[in-house]
């Protein structure tokens, strides 16, 4: 007969988030947190500060009939306050007469940026007053008298939308039990290498998955933390990063290529960075030797989603290829990373089958593990199998050595007479052509083959750019198209060439910096090439 499971002796404990803070506030009270405002001035505070700033916070909010109970949230939607920067107010005032369960909205400012004639629908509060109001609360409490609400480890904490790139945005509620975890294993010298030395920039916004949660990551460790607020162009980006001696930064590829393109133009070089993360879209060859070769500043690939909370896997060397060929090297770090020992990984055919890890077979990505979604917010039915696997809508192969590698979204990958074409594989191709500042792959219609791809470019300014051919000048676009097919000709398979290059001033790009194969494809539905290459 089997003995009962003793269980440990252990005390009990809750990872809650405002215990990071905690944490940062006693143990690296000094550390400083940098932060852009909208306003425009840089302001400088710490973590015993920011932690007194949270708790005057949470006061105001109380004062406003605020409440910590997670179920009249939920099933409650008429008592909602929006905290917003002033920045936002015209997008308020087309927004809100639409939302009527509004309340109240706090401008996170002080009383001299107030919007004078806001034109809201409720009534506005400035949240400087707010938390001012509270100072003389806080103080009467006395030493060690504020206490935080206490709750269930798995309480929910955040609620994240999804990019809604297929259908409406969803929900994912994160429980402070799983955004204390994936703190943790973020912080892990195979993941995103930080620590009481280190400056951690986040160029990724709070809104994208809390900075890939860089904002519970950075006060576990007692990083130095910047955050650069809204003011993300290459010359700002580059100043910010020097100014305050930045160690590892993170953000999607288009603010790196902008950064990139600053530097190039004006002849500067990067002194403090050592680390350059990357994710949110799959990082171009041409774009990580950039870093790498020409700025020295190490890149590390990650995956993630907002269901995941968000990383699922970073793109580190691993200890067997440290030695390896640079060529090798460099073909694991276009690879989107291995996982991570709180994310379970696989890869299945169209019948639930699992794939081999041989960097060869592809199949459906699905993950699981303690920060992955299980339910979507307000939906009934689970969004995990009977297993917990979640599938991320993701097409990928794993390697022998755990490298898992993005080859499309199911969504964009181009169907073209029974074969499947990769976007993202002639994308980071076409970003190798010395021309090509961004491009982006979409299917369109075809009458033989069903579909075909249809690769759209942005050029580099003529400034920057060095053209293939000399008999080229860098505004003949009919000579860097042929340009790109010849180029591309030689590493795609015949069936893979696009069709046609399209040209255009800009890409669109999602709220979260992502660019928005949605409008795209609704930009081209109708487009017909010029002539056919197959």
């Amino acid at each position: 007969m089997a003995l009962p499971l003793r269980q440990g002796d252990m005390q009990k404990h809750s990872l809650l988030v405002n215990k990071i803070l905690d944490y940062a506030s006693r143990w690296h009270a000094e550390q400083e947190v940098i932060c852009r405002t909208p306003e425009g001035p840089i302001t400088i505070t710490t973590y015993a500060e920011l932690a007194q700033r949270a708790k005057l916070c949470s006061l105001g909010l109380k004062s406003l009939g605020m409440r910590c109970d997670n179920t009249y949230i939920m099933n409650d939607a008429e008592d909602v306050l929006l905290m917003s920067d002033f920045t936002f107010l015209p997008q308020l005032q087309r927004i809100l007469p639409l939302v009527p369960s509004c309340k109240g909205v706090i401008f996170l400012t002080d009383r001299q940026h107030m919007p004078v004639d806001h034109g809201l629908p409720c009534p506005v509060h400035c949240y400087e007053e707010l938390i001012g109001q509270q100072a003389p609360v806080l103080a009467s409490l006395g030493p060690g008298g504020f206490k935080w609400e206490e709750v269930h480890e798995d309480a929910a904490c955040g609620l994240c939308y999804t990019s809604g790139t297929t259908g409406n945005p969803k929900g994912v509620l994160y429980s402070h039990r799983a955004q204390f975890l994936h703190a943790l294993v973020g912080v892990q010298v195979d993941s995103l290498p930080m620590g009481s030395s280190s400056c951690c920039m986040a160029i990724v916004p709070m809104f994208h998955a809390n900075s890939w949660g860089l904002v519970f990551a950075a006060p576990l460790v007692g990083a130095r933390f910047v955050l650069p607020g809204p003011w993300l162009d290459g010359e700002s980006v580059y100043n910010i990063m020097e100014r305050f001696s930045v160690t590892i930064s993170a953000g999607v590829p288009t603010v790196w290529l902008n950064l990139l393109a600053y530097m190039a133009r004006n002849g500067r070089r990067l002194s403090s960075l050592k680390f350059a993360v990357i994710g949110g879209a799959a990082a171009a060859r041409s774009l990580i030797d950039a870093l790498e070769k020409t700025h020295g500043v190490e890149v590390l690939h990650l995956w993630g989603m907002t269901e995941l909370a968000p990383i699922g896997t970073i793109g580190g060397i691993k200890g067997a290829m440290a030695n390896a060929h640079p060529e090798q090297r460099a073909a694991l770090k276009l690879k989107q990373g291995r996982p991570h020992v709180l994310c379970d990984m696989r890869i299945v055919d169209d019948a639930g089958k699992e794939a081999q890890h041989d960097g060869k077979s592809v199949g459906h990505l699905q993950v699981r593990g303690p920060h992955v979604v299980h339910t979507y917010y307000k939906k009934k039915e689970r969004a995990v199998d009977e297993d917990n696997w979640f599938s991320t809508g993701d097409v990928a192969s794993i390697d022998q050595l755990g490298y898992m590698a993005i080859t499309d979204r199911s969504k964009d990958v181009v169907k073209s007479g029974g074969e499947w074409i990769s976007s993202i594989e002639i994308e980071n191709l076409a970003m190798g052509h010395p021309a090509v500042a961004e491009a982006a792959v979409v299917a369109v219609p075809n009458e033989k083959w069903g579909e075909r791809p249809l690769l759209v470019v942005v050029l580099k300014p003529p400034s920057v750019q060095d053209p293939l051919t000399a008999e080229s000048g860098p505004n003949d676009n009919e000579a860097v198209k042929e340009q790109l097919y010849k180029y591309l000709q030689g590493s795609l398979a015949r069936h893979a060439v696009p069709d046609d290059v399209v040209f255009v001033p800009e890409i669109p790009h999602n709220a979260t910096g992502k660019i928005s194969k949605l409008t795209l494809r609704q930009m081209f539905k109708d487009y017909k090439p010029s002539k056919a290459r197959l």
